[in-house]
């Protein structure tokens, strides 16, 4: 019961922060109002601003800012015992992630929906903009180079997962459309979308199917990252109405009905025991992960790691881009954003805790082994934890296995528990990696804008890179030259080409974490302007500035058992970009601590003029 009582303990706390906390963020502090009209109203353009009731842009927002962050990143952190992942999600979800969540939403919803890197230019400086923008750029080039990656090992360990999440496509093409021209009410296309979904989890690997599932897990990881990339530029550049917003709405319900299905199981799980084994017995639900384990074999010290291996789930900086990229230019009224900020966080910190309680004590309710036999309990658990990891694949599979032991505690058969799963991972990924490279066409169009444009009469390639296609070409192509780099060791061949991204994956967790702290300090300066109260920012923002540096240095220069620093391996590309990134922390954090005395009040030269409606 005690699993139990935690889910439930953790989704009420959250139900209570949001009306509480989040209430007073939104009327006191950022003062959402529906007179100011937003950028969706004003700047409608039917590719990127588009007015959106906030069902769908919380389907989109939420799909997007969660990708396998919250799975992954707990999945690693119970190696340090389960109640210090579990008291950083739920904290740092109420106090940290969703108030960095609404702030960047709110500020870019008053500036137009530029990204929070655009809007550092005006409420700090212009070197710190151009440097922002830098920063951003090289976090998701991160994520497109990896994402692509992390599908193709989803549908290597799960091919019933395939045609599912190929198919939500053209279903997604159809509904948008449908909603778009006939302006009709979400009810009706939302069953439909749903029913199909499901269809397809059921369905979706028999007969021909099967085959073909089979035939495309066999794919390279080259040909999917290909293929995905290909699928994320037309995503980018169509109008955000036609593929991205329906698929991630759909994606949503989906998704969220499976966390329903999940917490069902759980509880029939904690009253009548996992699914029956061979012998008939139902095994019990119990956390067989430690409490606490202040030094797992391998890993790096708990503090401050734990604050950048969870980074989805309790915070992450990669959700600044979404709010203030494209949430804000879809939301078509200013007290939708606390729904859609702060309410999308808190849901996916309740996923964060659903894959804790299925990692730590999921798991152990069976696991399959290749000679028939079955463990339970702590072998079940050991079998996975046994040894620090940061791999993506074992990680992914230990979340399946233990949230396919709930499903199939409701009596659901293996394989399409198993598949619902696969599913459920592939989906979010995929979301995150077409929200990613819109993203990334705006930073570089913003990028383009800050740089003088060349002489009258030649080709300006400045203006070709503030063109939507150019952009998105620059993004893609990046992307795919990062992942076509054979990762450390291995020779250059097809076969591993694709995986080039975990080049720069160790990279990312503190790369994100100080995004977010960065982010905070551009709110910080917006709110600091207008006289509003900044108290409940400034510890979160110092926070998150210096774990992720602390981080990015041991990394570099100190390291530890099992995980030696990267000057001594002598990995110079890892070493030259975070000693680099952490220079550039410092000087922003330099140029707003002597800027921050004098401009209490002052708003900034350029500020964007609400508009009443």
């Amino acid at each position: 019961m005690q699993t139990l009582l935690i889910a439930l303990l953790s989704g009420f706390g959250f139900i209570v922060a949001y009306h509480t906390y989040g209430r007073w963020l939104g009327q006191k502090i950022f003062k959402l109002s529906a007179d100011w009209v937003c950028p969706s109203h004003r700047l409608n353009d039917g590719q990127d601003y588009v007015p959106t009731r906030k069902g769908v842009v919380f389907g989109h927002h939420f799909t997007s800012i969660a990708g396998t962050g919250p799975i992954v990143g707990p999945a690693i952190a119970i190696m340090w015992g389960w109640l210090p992942a579990l008291l950083w999600v739920v904290f740092g979800s109420i106090f940290i992630g969703a108030v960095h969540d609404l702030g960047a939403l709110v500020v870019s919803l008053r500036n137009n929906g530029q990204t929070v890197g655009d809007i550092a230019g005006r409420v700090i400086n212009r070197r710190v903009r151009l440097l922002f923008l830098f920063v951003l750029f090289m976090a998701l080039t991160i994520v497109l180079a990896i994402f692509g990656l992390v599908i193709a090992s989803v549908f290597r360990q799960f091919p019933t997962a395939i045609f599912p999440c190929m198919v939500q496509i053209p279903i997604a093409v159809i509904i948008g459309r449908w909603l778009h021209r006939k302006g009709m009410n979400l009810l009706v296309p939302s069953l439909i979308a749903l029913a199909l979904m499901y269809l397809t989890v059921i369905y979706g690997d028999v007969g021909l199917l099967h085959a073909i599932n089979m035939e495309l897990a066999g794919w390279s990881s080259w040909t999917w990252v290909v293929v995905l990339l290909v699928y994320s530029y037309v995503a980018s550049v169509l109008p955000v109405w036609s593929l991205l917003q329906p698929r991630d709405y759909i994606n949503a319900l989906q998704l969220i009905s499976v966390l329903a299905l999940l917490v069902v199981g759980l509880l029939v799980a904690a009253v009548a025991g996992g699914a029956p084994l061979a012998d008939g017995t139902r095994p019990e639900l119990a956390l067989a992960a430690p409490m606490f384990n202040f030094n797992p074999v391998g890993a790096p010290a708990m503090i401050p790691f734990l604050f950048i291996t969870i980074a989805c789930g309790a915070i992450s900086g990669f959700h600044c881009l979404v709010s203030s990229g494209t949430s804000s230019k879809q939301l078509k009224s200013e007290p939708d954003a606390r729904f859609v900020g702060y309410g999308s966080m808190l849901t996916e910190g309740f996923l964060a805790v659903l894959v804790i309680l299925a990692c730590a004590a999921g798991v152990g309710l069976g696991l399959a082994q290749a000679d028939g036999t079955v463990l339970t309990g702590s072998d079940a658990w050991l079998s996975r934890y046994s040894v620090w990891s940061s791999r993506l694949g074992p990680l992914v599979a230990a979340f399946v296995d233990g949230s396919s032991n709930f499903l199939k505690a409701l009596g659901l058969p293996g394989t399409i528990a198993t598949a619902l799963m696969g599913v459920f991972v592939a989906s979010f990924a995929g979301t995150t990696l077409d929200s990613a490279c819109r993203l990334q066409r705006y930073v570089v169009q913003e990028l383009a804008g800050t740089l003088a444009p060349k002489a009258p009469g030649q080709f300006d390639f400045l203006a070709w890179l503030r063109n939507k296609h150019g952009a998105t070409i620059v993004a893609v192509a990046t992307a795919a030259f990062i992942a076509a780099i054979p990762p450390p060791g291995k020779d250059w061949a097809m076969a591993n080409a694709g995986q080039g991204g975990l080049i720069l994956w160790p990279l990312f967790g503190a790369t994100n974490q100080l995004l977010g702290g960065l982010s905070f300090l551009v709110i910080t300066f917006y709110l600091w302007r207008r006289k509003t109260p900044v108290w409940f920012l400034v510890l979160p923002m110092i926070f998150m500035l210096i774990m992720p540096g602390w981080a990015m240095v041991w990394q570099v220069f100190i390291g530890g058992e099992g995980n030696p620093s990267w000057l001594s391996q002598g990995n110079w590309l890892l070493v030259g970009i975070a000693v680099a990134t952490v220079l550039l922390e410092i000087w922003m954090i330099i140029e707003a601590v002597r800027l921050f005395p004098r401009v209490k009040g002052v708003v900034e030269d350029g500020a964007v003029q609400l508009v009443k409606a």
